[in-house]
């Protein structure tokens, strides 16, 4: 049984990290395929990326960047709920519950901070290192190699490019996920006449977090383009900011090249929703700590 205690920041940092440290190792083959087939110029398939990936470079193809991502995954789920958790807190009203709107509100909050503070060097790495992984003669030979050079050419500023579209994906990420898995639970406790305090089933949890998940991706969808694209090794050449980028991306390819890589990035997501939900709820009780309300 969960006490009814408040949550302590330090609560949400660890379950949040372990959360998204797991999710994302579990899921990256997923955002490699997603990453890969939002490259500008590219015209393979999720399927044909997948097979051509597996025949030259076996299952570690997969996992190009993923050490970036699952260090940067782990550092955003914790700022993420942490962030969240005051948020919420925050604007809570007299009896402690928080609104559709409210939980809205704190889930942009939750997600600008992460993206300056996690997600935006960890995606440019990520990207850099899966654009670079599929040139002839790849420059780079791991994160800390990777990392050295991106900085010592760009400087800081080649880390935290496509900050812009990154904060306002996150922001809308959290805002659309956390409040669809706040308002889908409050339902289904009310449906299932949960007493206060008892958690729902592990399955269930993964099932409302999954379909978190699938909304998201479908509202957020463009904004992933954009940024990939920005944190491409090219995109210093070829883009004068975020705004020419989504100019350039439509006049070429097409309103629908705003969706590219729905597919795989809708499995990640409907994986990581139910993943990082489970994990971190099951992870915050075990911690004498207060699940997601």
């Amino acid at each position: 049984m969960p006490t009814k205690q408040e949550t302590k920041p330090w609560q949400s940092l660890a379950a949040g990290t372990f959360a998204g440290a797991v999710e994302a190792f579990v899921t990256y083959p997923t955002e490699f395929v997603k990453t890969r087939s939002q490259f500008d110029g590219n015209k393979e398939g999720p399927i044909a990326i997948v097979r051509n990936t597996w025949n030259q470079y076996g299952v570690k193809g997969f996992y190009s960047g993923c050490t970036a991502l699952v260090v940067g995954n782990a550092a955003k789920a914790g700022v993420r709920f942490v962030s969240y958790d005051r948020f919420k807190r925050a604007l809570a009203d007299g009896d402690g519950k928080v609104s559709a709107p409210r939980s809205l509100v704190a889930g942009l909050g939750a997600g600008m901070m992460e993206a300056v503070f996690a997600v935006t060097p960890s995606e440019t790495i990520k990207t850099k290192l899966i654009d670079d992984s599929k040139l002839p003669q790849p420059r780079f030979r791991g994160l800390i190699h990777g990392t050295g050079i991106i900085v010592r050419e760009e400087g800081i500023r080649g880390i935290y490019r496509g900050l812009f579209p990154v904060m306002m994906r996150q922001g809308a990420n959290s805002a659309v996920r956390f409040t669809t898995y706040s308002t889908l639970k409050q339902f289904v406790q009310s449906n299932m006449h949960l007493r206060e305090g008892v958690p729902l089933p592990g399955s269930i949890t993964f099932g409302v977090g999954a379909v978190a998940g699938l909304v998201t991706v479908y509202t957020t969808m463009p904004l992933d383009v954009i940024k990939t694209r920005m944190q491409s090794l090219k995109a210093r050449t070829q883009y004068k900011n975020s705004f020419d980028c989504a100019y350039q991306t439509f006049i070429n390819d097409g309103l629908l090249s705003f969706w590219r890589g729905a597919t795989p990035r809708l499995a990640r997501l409907m994986l990581s929703g139910g993943i990082v939900f489970t994990v971190y709820e099951k992870v915050i009780v075990m911690l004498g700590g207060k699940e997601v309300a």
